[in-house]
């Protein structure tokens, strides 16, 4: 099975191509994923997607359709709907493997059909790609996160069991939880390297208030148009960038008088732009996206 190994500021995904693999997602893809993504035995990633051919009856409002599709699995198996950096090296790995030249492209995703734009560098090649990310949910219900407002403190003890770092960082413990497709909280504090990511990231993420799991972001306001921002990712652990995650920073920014619409998002691996555009109250997510290398993956599965 051919693979290539692609990121979005450090958040690194393997992806095959359906259209040229079709039987892949007959595959027991949980593990797959699993196997691909592990750093020690595998080719090391935060996960597998996969470009498959499009299910036709899924259409824009004015009847358009999708040019491909996306299926996105996080590195323990389990998977997301959506992937802020992924479907950015989604568009790239379409684009530059002769998939398709649509501009803007239509991808179908778990969380419906987005449009993207991009631009081509003076080789040919996808260099920055503009991701329409559509509308944040901000119904509590639908994120899903068993709350009855918004944004509101949350006393578990299993929650905050290290006080000491939240003291440090001088954290705010208002939970804002938007979906972009994906559920997500975000907090925000004075520092985002005190953070003790690794215990507390698996703690929120698995907590009962969220029914579906969820990615757990710290923020840090440098200024109205920019912002420091950790991830623990929701079945990836701590990942070099979020780009559904960076939305959600910038909507949760906005609804908590932080920051302006538009917000330049500093991530461990790189920067990120983002818009929470009033005009249609869309989310517009733009960065690069990189091919790393290509191999061939015999994996047991498929032996």
């Amino acid at each position: 099975m051919r693979f290539t190994k692609m990121h979005g500021i450090g958040n690194d995904y393997i992806f095959v191509n359906g259209f040229e693999t079709p039987a892949v997602e007959a595959s027991d893809l949980a593990r797959l994923a699993r196997e691909l993504s592990d750093r020690h035995f595998g080719v090391g990633g935060d996960g597998l997607i996969l470009v498959l051919r499009p299910e036709h009856h899924v259409q824009t409002p004015n009847g358009a359709g999708a040019d491909l599709r996306m299926r996105m699995f996080n590195a323990d198996g389990s998977e997301a709907e959506m992937c802020g950096n992924g479907i950015r090296c989604a568009c790239k790995f379409a684009r530059d493997h002769g998939v398709t030249e649509a501009n803007p492209m239509r991808i179908q995703t778990g969380a419906g059909l987005l449009s993207l734009t991009y631009v081509v560098n003076g080789h040919g090649k996808v260099e920055q790609v503009t991701v329409d990310m559509g509308s944040p949910t901000l119904d509590p219900a639908r994120i899903p996160v068993n709350i009855t407002s918004l944004s509101q403190i949350v006393n578990h003890p299993s929650l905050w069991a290290f006080d000491h770092w939240a003291d440090k960082c001088k954290l705010d413990r208002h939970m804002t939880c938007v979906s972009m497709g994906n559920p997500h909280v975000v907090f925000f504090c004075a520092d985002v390297t005190a953070v003790p990511l690794e215990q507390v990231g698996p703690q929120i993420e698995c907590h009962s208030v969220f029914p579906r799991r969820t990615n757990v972001h710290f923020v840090q306001v440098q200024d109205r148009a920019e912002a420091i921002m950790r991830t623990w990712e929701r079945g990836s652990g701590i990942t070099l960038a979020c780009g559904t995650g960076a939305s959600a920073a910038c909507v949760a920014g906005m609804l908590t008088a932080r920051t302006d619409r538009e917000i330049l998002m500093h991530l461990p691996g790189g920067d990120l732009t983002v818009e929470w555009r009033e005009a249609d109250q869309h989310v517009y997510l733009t960065g690069p996206a990189t091919e790393v290398f290509t191999g061939q993956w015999t994996p047991s599965l498929l032996c």
